[in-house]
């Protein structure tokens, strides 16, 4: 064998692992669809991660979807999406489907031809461009190569709205990654106790998420957030802020990784809070519980239980299929009335104004529980709700993943399966 194959391309026990192509022909269609409604011509699929939920892989390229009836769509007798990838377009095919893809996989052509190959494919009018997902620099290339069909609209929001509500087989990805985040938490109590380092527990339920196929990454949406899967804070370490926009900050590692665990040690009778993201083939989850060596205070027993009363208003709102921002506005005026003003999602001056964010393929992905996103969770919507209060002596607070179905919501992580105090 002189050269690798796609045999080679699986999953454990040699799973196939690849999206199926009818959720890639579904995605497309919609995302056709809801292209028409906008006007807009068609979209130029670049960021990484939609590239995944379009093609079924993230090849350095391009993924061009006509509007339903547009230029270039099988409707008005053009060839429909394409794919135009740098490397490796062997694999692109592949993860695509094969011969089975829902688009075609061309060789990408120079930048300044890439208008003329879209115009040969029937296209006569300048494509969208994620212009808030890609970097300001990049897409401006793409918008002077394709100024010959005219001035390129943004189509970020188009894309955010379609992945908003998972699918079948999505939630079931989810799941997946909520099982083998019950796991994690798991190994975070066989080996935690007294003495033992944040970033050593954090190994442990690394160590389980990395076995089960996590692909070493937590995709953000806002730049330039980032984060790892486990954020774990023991004591006052909780009570630290951070770059990032979270009730949680953390010492990190080293200035450069300056939030989640660090080398703080867990000292007996302070709040350990646990906090843990797991992505099966991309597929997030998000939850928290308390951990403790010894036993809490009362007091921080009854910050624990405040915060799961908040977390049972904001998801009753949410149930309701009210906005969001109401869910924020009662659960944030629940935790105001119980005495939190100042310490709810972090101290003040280093306060984050929400308490539940979608997640997906991203963590940070919308709508959010906070004030301005007044609509609600939609039907087939995910989300990890997560009221918090930080002192400088630790933090404590609740948090699952929950679905929006039929029936109003439902917990997708560990819901009642694991207790929201677990003891060393």
């Amino acid at each position: 064998m002189t050269t690798w194959t796609t045999d080679d391309l699986v999953g454990p026990e040699g799973e196939d692992w690849r999206v199926p192509v009818s959720e890639l022909a579904h995605r497309q269609k919609g995302l056709a669809n809801l292209l028409r409604e906008a006007g807009v011509a068609g979209a130029l699929i670049q960021h990484p991660v939609d590239l995944y939920y379009y093609s079924g892989g993230r090849q350095d390229g391009s993924l061009f979807v006509p509007a339903t009836g547009a230029g270039g769509s099988v409707e008005t007798g053009g060839n429909g999406p394409v794919a135009f990838v740098r490397r490796s377009l062997k694999r692109a095919q592949f993860e695509a489907g094969g011969n089975d893809a829902p688009h075609e996989v061309v060789a990408f052509p120079r930048l300044s031809l890439l208008a003329d190959a879209l115009r040969q494919r029937g296209v006569t009018d300048v494509p969208g461009l994620q212009f808030g997902e890609a970097p300001g620099t990049f897409t401006a290339r793409f918008a002077q190569a394709l100024s010959s069909l005219g001035d390129a609209p943004d189509i970020t929001s188009t894309v955010h709205a379609q992945r908003e509500i998972k699918s079948a087989w999505e939630l079931e990805q989810m799941e997946t990654a909520a099982a083998v985040q019950f796991r994690m938490f798991e190994a975070v109590h066989a080996v935690g106790g007294e003495g033992m380092t944040e970033l050593d527990m954090v190994a442990a339920a690394e160590a389980v998420s990395r076995s089960e196929g996590f692909g070493g990454n937590v995709q953000m949406r806002r730049y330039p957030l980032q984060c790892d899967r486990g954020v774990i804070v023991a004591g006052r370490a909780g009570g630290i802020p951070s770059f990032f926009d979270s009730a949680i900050g953390g010492t990190g590692a080293h200035p450069l990784s300056g939030m989640g665990s660090g080398f703080t040690k867990v000292k007996l009778n302070e709040p350990v809070l646990v906090d843990l993201v797991h992505a099966h083939r991309g597929y997030m989850v998000d939850a928290t519980r308390i951990f403790v060596a010894g036993s809490l205070s009362p007091e921080w027993n009854q910050r624990l239980e405040d915060m799961v009363t908040v977390k049972e208003t904001v998801v009753d709102v949410l149930d309701q299929g009210r906005p969001c921002s109401d869910a924020w506005e009662e659960g944030y005026a629940l935790a105001v009335e119980l005495g939190y003003s100042d310490h709810l999602m972090g101290t003040s001056p280093d306060q984050s104004r929400f308490l539940g964010h979608s997640i997906g393929l991203q963590l940070d992905e919308s709508p959010v529980v906070a004030a301005g996103f007044d609509r609600p969770l939609p039907v087939g919507g995910t989300m990890a709700i997560e009221p918090k209060v930080v002192y400088a002596e630790g933090s404590v607070g609740s948090e699952d993943t929950w679905v929006r179905d039929e029936e109003g919501m439902c917990p997708i992580t560990a819901g009642g399966g694991l207790p929201w105090l677990m003891e060393w």
